[in-house]
């Protein structure tokens, strides 16, 4: 049976957010697992990330762009994004960690379109306030939080780390040959890290597969899915979407890990992620910018 247009991209909308959601999966269980130490998993999954994006822009007959200042901006927010989020998952659960990158990632891009005069109206207002009220809470230290406070910092960095290069992204005028130059200068950045942190090295054979899956596949082919997705709907689509990635995150970490499936946790997604709802404009275009609402994760 052939599928239809339309169904063929609900399908591949959905692949999408799935691999976005299966990195915290991936992360999370080769970290926990003791498979792997969060910097080596961090090189790992960057270095599989930059392999697969060259390798596909290659297979376009372009190379990736390595010199521009905004090369420079890009490795830097990507590589404070891939640190932070390997290390957030050493004490975080996956789906707990997904809520607390995307709630920060949104609320930082809204601050950054208020800071430029774009604050929008106040239903957005509103529904950034909730989406930063529900964060609060899960990032709020004591026994009302619901999130260690080292694994929540580290977490918040990788938000904002991506905010950025995802703003930074809303120029870029080849997205999948932008994105193999990023990782490639992000690599040698997460190395200096890795060396300077000094963390002992933990390096067994299913965590290296689960690192190269995780930059491989669900990050330089998710990447490149999306990119093939945006062009075909709306911004406000594309931000909407992203609201099912701590959702699968969430289910993934209860089904696949065996992870709490609190009703605090519950209900702390739906605050945030009802609060980004409400903050998305109904009325963007069909979306050069359609790459800027934390495309990627």
């Amino acid at each position: 049976m052939r599928l239809s247009g339309g169904m063929r991209l609900v399908l591949l909308i959905a692949l999408t957010m799935t691999a976005f959601a299966a990195n915290s999966l991936l992360n999370r269980m080769a970290v926990e697992g003791g498979w792997i130490d969060p910097m080596s998993f961090a090189l790992i999954r960057v270095a599989a990330g930059a392999a697969m994006l060259v390798l596909l822009v290659r297979l376009q007959g372009k190379r990736p762009e390595l010199i521009s200042r905004r090369r420079v901006m890009g490795a830097l927010s990507l590589a404070t994004y891939m640190i932070g989020f390997s290390l957030a998952y050493r004490v975080l659960d996956a789906g707990l960690g997904a809520l607390i990158l995307f709630g920060v990632v949104q609320v930082s891009m809204f601050c950054a379109a208020a800071l430029q005069g774009a604050g929008g109206r106040p239903r957005q207002i509103a529904g950034a306030t909730i989406a930063f009220a529900g964060l609060a809470w899960v990032l709020w230290p004591g026994p009302q939080g619901l999130a260690a406070p080292a694994g929540a910092l580290a977490m918040a960095a990788a938000g904002l780390g991506w905010a950025v290069y995802s703003l930074i992204g809303r120029s870029e005028p080849d997205a999948l040959a932008g994105t193999a130059g990023n990782f490639c200068l992000c690599l040698p950045v997460v190395g200096v890290a890795y060396l300077g942190l000094g963390q002992p090295a933990v390096v067994a054979p299913a965590g290296v597969l689960l690192a190269v899956l995780s930059g491989a596949v669900t990050s330089g082919l998710g990447y490149a899915l999306w990119y093939r997705v945006l062009p075909q709907i709306a911004a406000t689509t594309a931000a909407t979407v992203q609201l099912s990635v701590p959702v699968i995150a969430i289910l993934g970490g209860a089904a696949l890990l065996g992870e709490p499936l609190s009703g605090a946790l519950l209900l702390a997604a739906l605050i945030v992620l009802g609060g980004i709802a409400l903050s998305i404009p109904r009325s963007i275009p069909r979306s050069s910018s359609g790459s800027s609402p934390g495309a990627g994760r």
